[in-house]
């Protein structure tokens, strides 16, 4: 597949970053015998990673800005495009020493997402997306399923832990959705979770309380593959209420009225 210079950009940046997270992840096992260690290692391994992304981005576009998981906003000097990136998104699976994690790196021009990167470098998985371009799995097009019956469906969700989010909340949308489907996964990463709806693992997906660099990256991948992607109220402020919905024609409407029905 062709790239633009841009997205050649930020696969080298994720790529870079991502090979420094799998060098870390291949110690996480010696320190599980510490509480303290593993967290404060984690915590080190994510700065690591932010900062090799922002240093390559920087260097191929000095006057973008950034809204980073880590580092918080940097103010764009040409006023038009900004970087949204999670250098560890699966921080608590990283922790654990379970391969799903992602670098996400999203480019915003003039407030819409027009290309973006998630790359898993566990399972060497690198998931592209430019607007208008579409979407690849390591250059291979992806395109999300095309189930219509939510009985055949596999459906992903995020799970708030402990001291976050609104349980029960997701226990009355778990609950509504579980009984219509073939199932529900957690996986615990949402930038991945929304990159497998784009390549079809998944059928559809929701999740409530996510930040724009948990997802930027992944909802234009999902319409890139021919998905419908809105937040809880079947708008297009993903990036503003947290909330997103995602799925095909089909089970994007379908999911959504479940939802609704639990919110009754």
């Amino acid at each position: 597949m062709a790239r633009s210079a841009l997205l050649n950009v930020m696969v080298q940046a994720a790529s870079k970053a991502g090979r420094s997270l799998a060098r870390d992840f291949g110690e996480i096992e010696t320190l599980q015998v510490s509480r303290k260690g593993p967290g404060d290692f984690v915590s080190q391994a994510d700065h690591r990673a932010e900062k090799i992304v922002r240093e390559e981005l920087q260097k191929a576009r000095p006057k973008f800005g950034f809204l980073m998981e880590e580092s918080g906003e940097i103010e764009s000097q040409d006023g038009q495009h900004r970087w949204i990136v999670d250098p560890l998104d699966g921080t608590t699976n990283f922790l654990h020493g379970i391969p799903i994690f992602a670098v996400s790196i999203a480019l915003e021009r003039q407030g819409q997402i027009v290309a973006g990167v998630i790359y898993n470098p566990i399972m060497d998985e690198l998931y592209t997306a430019e607007r208008g371009a579409g979407a690849f799995l390591n250059d291979r097009r992806m395109r999300v399923a095309q189930r219509k019956d939510m009985s055949d469906c596999v459906i992903g969700t995020g799970i708030p832990f402990i001291g976050a989010g609104d349980h029960g909340r997701t226990l009355r949308e778990i609950r509504h959705v579980m009984g219509e489907v073939a199932g529900i996964r957690r996986c615990g990463a949402a930038a991945i979770d929304l990159a497998w709806v784009a390549a079809g693992r998944l059928d559809a997906f929701w999740e409530n309380g996510l930040k724009p660099w948990d997802m930027a990256a992944g909802l234009l991948m999902i319409r890139e593959a021919g998905g419908f992607v809105t937040d809880g109220d079947g708008r297009e402020k993903m990036l503003d209420t947290g909330s997103v919905i995602a799925g095909n024609e089909f089970t994007h409407l379908q999911l959504k009225e479940l939802l609704v029905k639990a919110r009754a």
